[in-house]
């Protein structure tokens, strides 16, 4: 369900992609580039035309940031052609679920049905975005505009195809434990936090001669100014502050070494990506783990979420693959 959300929010708000003009269209009309296929795949066509419509309101944001002539700018012409091959797979993706809705008996049986999908799909909509955002990615009726009801239609079968591929995915309460056993850290009553200070060098041969001065009573903020080669914090004397043990934004071996020590302990030489580090513990809050009953449901729900994700991504890329989708780059 999320991937097809995000693709119809990139529909919708204009992050979607972007696309490049072929050289060799300089000698083709108009209609004749419109009509070139970019992707072909069991019995369906998608032609630069169709991808060229799902992409206008994108061009007209590059334009506008950075000028009608934005295709001359190397750097801008390659993002741009990035954004259109993920449009188009995001395109070819759709077509594929479209067509397996009928293998899967989930499409609309009349037109009464459809109807109703699409009118509790668009009701959806409307509490995600204003008029002013759907008109903006290009659909200029608003909500009214028949490309966006056609859509709109289009995303409703595709939510039931979904649910058919992820029906019977289940956790069981072996998973969930192995979770909470192993994640301990994501159950704490509040977030684990340690106060934290290092000095950075190159070689392990320095980190053990800064230690061996720790070890002899030198302080420790005066070693780090003297020698770490981190200039944002060895006029603090190394000092890192207060960082929670999840989520750190430090390197997870720096951090494995870190949360390991005393308080007050100085570790010996860790190696991170970035050199030698010799680590001092200044303080720790740690605080309790939940009970497993407490965390339960929400285990459950990130693991459910992630279970569906996967047989959601292994069908359609296995869909992809039985389809031998054929891509005609040169045409983009």
């Amino acid at each position: 369900m999320k991937n097809i959300r995000k693709a119809v929010a990139a529909a919708l708000i204009g992050v979607i992609a972007m696309s490049s003009v072929g050289c060799n269209m300089i000698t083709k009309t108009e209609s004749g580039i419109k009509k070139s296929p970019v992707a072909k795949f069991n019995n369906v066509t998608i032609t630069k035309g169709d991808l060229d419509e799902r992409m206008s309101s994108v061009l007209a944001q590059f334009k506008s940031q950075y000028g009608d002539n934005f295709l001359s700018n190397s750097t801008y012409k390659d993002q741009y052609v990035q954004q259109e091959q993920s449009m188009l797979d995001n395109m070819i993706i759709e077509k594929i679920l479209l067509q397996k809705a009928n293998d899967l008996k989930v499409a609309p049986k009349d037109d009464a049905e459809k109807k109703t999908l699409t009118d509790n799909k668009m009701a959806e909509l409307k509490k995600t975005y204003t008029e002013d955002q759907v008109k903006q990615s290009g659909f200029t009726g608003g909500y009214t505009d028949p490309k966006l009801l056609s859509y709109a239609a289009d995303i409703a079968i595709m939510d039931k195809v979904y649910a058919e591929i992820i029906k019977g995915v289940t956790v069981d309460d072996k998973a969930i434990n192995d979770y909470y056993t192993a994640n301990p850290l994501q159950f704490t009553e509040k977030p684990d936090q340690i106060h934290v200070a290092h000095i950075l060098v190159a070689t392990e041969a320095e980190a053990k001669s800064v230690k061996d001065r720790l070890d002899k009573g030198e302080a420790f903020a005066a070693v780090a100014k003297a020698v770490s080669t981190d200039t944002a914090t060895k006029d603090n004397g190394g000092d890192l502050g207060t960082v929670p043990y999840l989520n750190s934004g430090l390197d997870t071996d720096f951090m494995t070494a870190a949360t390991a020590l005393k308080e007050g302990a100085i570790s010996g030489p860790v190696k991170t990506q970035f050199g030698y580090h010799i680590i001092k513990c200044i303080k720790k809050e740690t605080y309790p783990v939940k009970k497993l009953d407490a965390v339960k449901d929400e285990i459950k729900k990130q693991l459910l979420a992630q279970a569906q994700s996967k047989k959601y991504s292994d069908t359609i890329a296995q869909w992809q693959t039985d389809a031998k989708v054929k891509k005609y780059e040169n045409n983009l």
